[in-house]
């Protein structure tokens, strides 16, 4: 079955009105297209609604057949957006259509409605890349002038202080709380003396941010989780070690030390945070990174989960609905200043780890608009792409930030990163910095055309193997809730986009010669759709080549590929003394050999699992252990579990990247608990051995 997009290109104003009263299932007239054919139906308003829907905000349409006359009706479903950073970029949504088991085309809606102007609804098809330049300017435009006024005080800190650039972390400085009105802090920075070269004096910026500012971090505080007990019945029942599980016990409880709550001013003066408030307490990974973050939220709740910690780990998952229904998709974190990008796409599984722990169908009724809403971001334009093999066109996803100027947490850094670059040149590269934030691999040889120079990422013309592994997972997932809820139409459609995806990731990644999956880089001189070139493939060993096992693409394949890509896996290099290395070259940035993360380990290890072969198995126990061990021997000398570590040897932890290495950690500490749980541990097996 093939999917195309239509176009929506019409509304009438009176079922917009009607909506806002949201009284009774009063119907608007809509157009659409398909290809070159034009379609009339109507839009239902559902009773009941929010009434702030309509005010120029986003809602998501599925479309049906009417059974009776043949026409396509549709329910729109949405929840409140208060928000909208971009409005501009959420024009472009795709609904997709196929035909029916009669031949009839039968539509299906995601994520499309916006109304630029009362009475007209527009979904452009082009498959153009969003203008980086509009980018910016509607993120400044909603972000307001605190970003702006934060990024200059980071920048005369950088000065004042005369750090190098690496000795200067830039976060802490748009991570202030104003203590007053931006216009008078403006005004007072304004005022600052400055020497002939621009620099404020200590003494007076030390005076100044004192008086203005309360400290980075005051407006998110330390909350005990309701929840959580010193040791929870039937914790770690497999572990029977008594020193590893003295260590599980203190792994467990630095819950307390990571669980946050944001103080009520952040929702009561907006303007004076760039946190963004959220109605239940967080999980944070720790030091610098005082605030929620996507991905790192899906370790933390496998971790939550094993510590007994279910509505800590629901009240994780709706934060980040939350957020989905503000924004239209889950940022990067809880700051303004990250809503320009988002992360890997994990919602879907974090809602299913908690909706397997609760059997919770509320949450999934909650949790399937967002999303939907979610995944119509990563495939549609300027994520999606496609890309032709042997006469067949098939759609990929990558990352691409709406940004090209520096990121303002690390603004005095990317301006030095593209010193040496024209002015021209700078947006580019400004876009795939903060894509491959987006990423969550920032920053690493993968993404770069020259290892040793950072300012030669290519992120966004890279189709990267994992993401398009997770929108397979989140295709399953969407597919599995909806047919709890009784949506078997929709399930349908989201069983048949996993199963093309599927079909895709095979075409362009899978490696025949090389027994994995591939990253693919597109080039640069031509435009979609993209024609395949085996040569194009990155041959780099990448520890995200193997995230395809994790979420279950070779399940019930019986074509003898999994024992190749174990093989692969084993010749790699990619495994050493202490877990799986990132990458097989040592470049200096963090994601990048020598270190290892605890995500990529949990999905390889995991990943290896689901294969149901021994040798596979055994493997992933043998990985485990290792990573546990060198967990359990940092922690023995620092006191600290770490954000990352170097697995060439057993006690060391991780370094390099544009930050001091950091410890807490929240993913470190969900994916020790998460492999404990799964694999347990033996009396007599000691760790230090």
């Amino acid at each position: 079955m093939e999917y195309c997009p239509l176009q929506v290109v019409a509304s009438t104003q009176e079922g917009v009105e009607a909506a806002k009263d949201s009284t009774l299932s009063t119907r608007s007239q809509v157009s659409w297209r398909h290809g070159e054919e034009s379609h009339h139906g109507t839009a239902g308003i559902r009773q009941g609604w929010d009434k702030e829907l309509y005010k120029g905000q986003e809602s998501v349409c599925f479309l049906r057949k009417s059974q009776s006359t043949g026409a396509c009706a549709s329910s729109l479903r949405s929840q409140t957006w208060k928000a909208l950073p971009q409005p501009s970029l959420y024009i472009r949504r795709h609904i997709f259509a196929g035909p029916d088991s009669s031949g009839t085309m039968e539509s299906f809606g995601l994520n499309f409605v916006n109304f630029v102007k009362p009475s007209v609804v527009v979904v452009p098809t082009s498959d153009s890349s969003m203008p980086t330049s509009l980018a910016s300017s509607t993120f400044e435009a909603e972000a307001g002038g605190l970003i702006s006024l934060l990024q200059r005080i980071q920048t005369a800190a950088f000065q004042t202080s005369r750090a190098s650039p690496d000795a200067f972390d830039p976060k802490p400085f748009v991570d202030l709380p104003l203590r007053c009105c931006l216009r008078e802090t403006e005004a007072a920075f304004c005022a600052l003396s400055r020497d002939s070269t621009g620099t404020i004096p200590m003494g007076n910026f030390l005076e100044f941010l004192e008086q203005y500012f309360d400290e980075a971090g005051s407006d998110i505080q330390v909350v005990l989780p309701d929840d959580f007990e010193a040791e929870p019945e039937g914790f770690l029942e497999n572990v029977h070690n008594l020193d590893v599980r003295t260590w599980a016990l203190e792994v467990h409880s630095k819950w307390l030390e990571l669980t946050r709550l944001t103080v009520p001013d952040v929702r009561d003066h907006p303007d004076r945070h760039t946190l963004l408030p959220l109605p239940h307490p967080v999980v944070v990974p720790g030091s610098r990174f005082r605030e929620v973050y996507y991905w790192d939220s899906y370790w933390h709740i496998r971790g939550l989960l094993v510590s007994k910690m279910v509505d800590t780990a629901k009240g994780v998952v709706l934060n980040l609905l939350s957020l989905a229904e503000t924004l239209g998709f889950v940022p990067n974190g809880a700051r303004s200043y990250y809503s320009n990008r988002s992360q890997p796409c994990l919602l879907s599984e974090m809602v299913k780890c908690v909706y397997l722990a609760t059997n919770d169908t509320l949450l999934l009724e909650q949790a399937l608009p967002v999303l939907l809403r979610e995944y119509a971001r990563w495939t549609s334009c300027p994520h999606k792409v496609k890309i032709t093999k042997g006469g067949r066109t098939f759609e990929l996803s990558r990352y691409f930030a709406f940004w090209n100027k520096p990121r303002p947490e690390s603004y005095t850094i990317d301006v030095e990163v593209a010193s040496n670059l024209a002015d021209e040149l700078r947006p580019q590269l400004y876009l795939d910095i903060a894509s491959a934030a987006e990423s969550g691999w920032d920053f690493s040889s993968r993404w770069m055309e020259d290892p040793e120079k950072l300012h030669t990422l290519r992120t966004t013309y890279i189709l990267p193997v994992d993401l398009n592994a997770f929108l397979y997972q989140m295709e399953g997932n969407v597919s599995e809730f909806a047919s709890i809820l009784g949506e078997q139409y929709l399930s349908d459609q989201f069983s048949a986009f996993q199963d093309a995806r599927k079909v895709a990731m095979d075409a362009v990644f899978w490696n025949d010669a090389n027994g994995q999956w591939l990253d693919y880089w597109l080039p640069k001189d031509s435009l979609e759709p993209y024609v395949f070139s085996s040569g194009a493939q990155n041959r780099q060993n990448l520890a995200s080549n193997y995230v395809p096992l994790w979420v279950g693409l070779l399940r019930n394949e019986k074509s003898g590929r999994a024992s190749r890509v174990v093989n692969a896996l084993r010749s790699s290099g990619l495994l050493q003394e202490a877990g799986v290395s990132t990458t097989d070259l040592n470049t200096g940035q963090q994601w990048d050999a020598p270190n290892g993360w605890a995500p990529l380990q949990h999905m390889v290890i995991e990943g290896l699992g689901l294969l149901g072969d021994d040798s596979a198995t055994e493997l992933a126990v043998d990985i485990a252990r290792r990573w546990l061990t060198t967990n359990y021997i940092t922690y023995k000398q620092t006191g600290q579990m770490h954000e990352k570590y170097d697995v060439t040897s057993f006690g060391s932890y991780g370094g390099g990247g544009e930050y001091e290495p950091q410890t807490g950690f929240g993913w470190s500490n969900g994916v020790a608990l998460a492999l404990l749980d799964t694999i347990g541990w033996p009396a007599h097996l000691e760790m230090e051995s």
